[in-house]
């Protein structure tokens, strides 16, 4: 009982309620709405790539050779192996251990990589629902075990969903408790949860089968908090261990040799690595050198500046190291600057109109990027639920239903296109005058020192802050934006900072404008709300602009509410549009390629799937090579 009043009165209260023996649960599992399904898998629309049957993920290698060890670097420190809390500056690493009731990649990638619409069952076997989705009931398998060899069961399950609710982020807390009415323990290895009504039927199922599951004999024997940052970490279920924790220089994970689910088919031909290590490094140039010197094995490139000319080292030479380009089947992130809508001067449309102008895409990628990005345009860049010219069909249906909502010039003119720039000099002067013009409309004027001003004779500013541990080419963007700024009489503050500093600073949305991203559109869904949505616009870490845009939230409830696939693409190219004539983010560069670079030693499928990398996923060391390397001195 003492471990319970540590979590919390509250928290022990509906926990006893939530798994009290269910008499009726067996006719409860009958009740709903329309027919019962039942599968080994979950799409929104029913749809499955996979039969139940299947014995191995298409594109992985069967009979790939578990062994060996990936190294990769990263930049920045961390002082946390907890992500959920608000504290701490903790990283991906740290989630490694654990799984859900649906399979998913731990690395956060699609799981198919070649089936972007379907979740199918990792700690649960198989899942229940109704027509109309009103529940689900998930089987567990009744082999699932934590690493201490404790058995995973529905009481496990139920008491992470609450942890969840009671001290998880705010944000996504308040979204659990407005869609998920209960969590109830049907027996050892039966859970049942009962969704909210007059809410959409979109995610729900998705989001409880994703969470991942803790065992809560740790934290009632610790008293530990979901919401405290902390390096001690509980036991998972998953195939990874964490073997060594080394604040702020190193996090080493193994493999679980007694892992329960080693061999499902959802994970044949992955988790292939004994170790993976990941390096921590002050600055992305010392964690290139490392790489040259043999001492990271893997390295994903996002430094332009390094791809361009930087990959002429020996080893590369000597074929000891790959570079290699590949096609990534994703929307891209949605990068760029963040306006914050909280701020009242950034509050005028005019205003963010005029900062825009200042980003000279074309001369950046020429200058800062070698040419090798384009220029985004969507929120669902390159898929066909990016708005193009006039609205038409069921997208203009969908947008005139919804009245006085619909500016004008989102119904009838082209879709929002980044504005052209001179790509020969930073300053593009055609768009300085024209961002003046839209500064001295909005009632900032320029005074003799050349600083712009409002009626009340305060200077614009804007406070960007930027990490210290941030790729060269990003700092280089983040200053020649500022000198385009100030040539307009704009007051940039780029506050470069230490990366906890940073974290805190983002958290509380302590800046005008920031260098960030969203989810791109890929498909309905509730976490819509949760990054674009007025509901949790306030606190929400996935909404940096603090958008709360009420034709948004009408486009995301269409969508949601849709009952077709033709009717959802529509709903959600007219959210593209609308998002896109808001201005609430400037658009940035994307790629459609990964650029990467390893030791030879390390092997991917020839034919690799369109939405996921899967280096740390199902990648694996060829043993021979890598005595071959470590022989010639290539491989520390």
């Amino acid at each position: 009982m003492a471990a319970l009043t540590a979590l919390g009165i509250a928290f022990a209260a509906t926990s006893a309620v939530s798994q009290a023996a269910d008499a009726t649960a067996g006719a409860a599992a009958q009740e709903g709405s329309g027919d019962i399904i039942s599968a080994h898998g979950y799409s929104y629309f029913g749809d499955l790539k996979y039969p139940p049957d299947f014995e191995a993920l298409d594109y992985v290698n069967r009979e790939a050779p578990k062994g060996g060890e990936v190294v990769i670097a990263t930049t920045g420190t961390f002082d946390s192996m907890n992500p959920y809390a608000r504290q701490g500056r903790a990283y991906i690493y740290s989630i490694f251990p654990y799984e859900g009731l649906f399979a998913e990649s731990v690395s956060n990638e699609t799981l198919p990589a070649d089936d972007n619409e379907a979740l199918y069952g990792l700690l649960a076997e198989r899942v229940e629902y109704d027509e109309g989705k009103t529940y689900a009931i998930f089987h567990l398998r009744p082999e699932a075990t934590f690493s201490d060899g404790t058995p995973v069961t529905a009481d496990d399950v139920v008491f992470t969903h609450e942890l969840f609710v009671t001290q998880g982020l705010p944000s996504y807390a308040e979204a659990v408790r407005a869609r998920i009415k209960s969590a109830t323990v049907i027996d050892e290895h039966t859970v049942r949860y009962d969704f909210a009504e007059g809410i959409s039927r979109r995610s729900l199922i998705d989001q409880v089968g994703t969470t991942p599951v803790f065992p809560r004999k740790w934290f009632e024997e610790t008293g530990a908090r979901l919401d405290e940052s902390r390096l001690e970490t509980p036991p998972g279920s998953g195939p990874w261990l964490i073997d060594e924790v080394v604040p702020n220089r190193r996090i080493v994970l193994k493999r679980n040799p007694d892992y329960w689910g080693a061999d499902l088919p959802i994970n044949r031909g992955r988790h292939n690595f004994d170790t993976i290590r990941v390096e921590f490094f002050s600055d992305t140039i010392a964690a290139f050198e490392a790489f040259k010197a043999g001492n990271i094995t893997y390295r994903t490139e996002a430094n332009s500046r390094l791809w361009a000319t930087a990959y002429d080292f020996p080893a590369l030479t000597r074929g000891d190291v790959v570079k290699e380009e590949i096609p990534d089947g994703n929307p891209p992130a949605p990068v760029g600057f963040v306006f914050n809508l909280g701020v009242e001067k950034l509050q005028d449309r005019r205003v963010r109109q005029a900062i825009a102008l200042a980003y000279n895409f074309e001369w950046t990628n020429e200058s800062l990027q070698y040419g090798l990005f384009e220029q985004r345009v969507s929120f669902a860049q390159d898929t066909d639920l990016q708005a193009t010219g006039v609205p038409e069909g069921r997208e203009r249906e969908i947008l005139e239903s919804l009245g006085d909502l619909v500016p004008d010039e989102v119904l009838n003119g082209e879709a929002v296109v980044p504005h052209s720039s001179d790509g020969s000099r930073l300053t593009d002067r055609g768009n300085l005058r024209r961002a003046g013009r839209l500064l001295e409309e909005a009632g900032w004027t320029v005074g003799d020192d050349g600083v712009r001003r409002n009626a009340a004779g305060e200077a614009l500013t804007l406070r960007i802050p930027l990490a210290a541990n941030s790729d060269p080419t990003v700092e280089s963007i983040h200053e020649t934006f500022a000198e385009n700024l100030t040539a307009m009489g704009i007051e940039p503050r780029i506050e470069k900072m230490d990366p906890s500093q940073y974290s805190l600073r983002t958290r509380d949305r302590d800046y005008d404008m920031v260098y960030d991203s969203y989810g791109a559109l890929t498909g309905a869904g509730t976490g819509l709300r949760q990054m674009y949505g007025s509901e949790s616009a306030e606190f929400s870490l996935f909404n940096p602009a603090g958008l709360a845009d009420p034709l948004v939230d009408a486009l995301i409830e269409v969508a949601l509410e849709s009952e077709t696939q033709e009717e959802e693409d529509a709903a959600m190219m007219a959210l593209d549009r609308v998002m896109r004539y808001t201005l609430f983010q400037i658009p940035m560069h994307y790629s459609s390629v990964h650029r990467v670079a390893y030791y030879r030693h390390m092997q991917h499928p020839d034919q690799m799937p369109p939405y996921a990398l899967g280096v740390l996923d199902f990648w694996w060391v060829d043993a021979d090579a890598a005595s071959e390397l470590r022989a010639d001195g290539a491989l520390k």
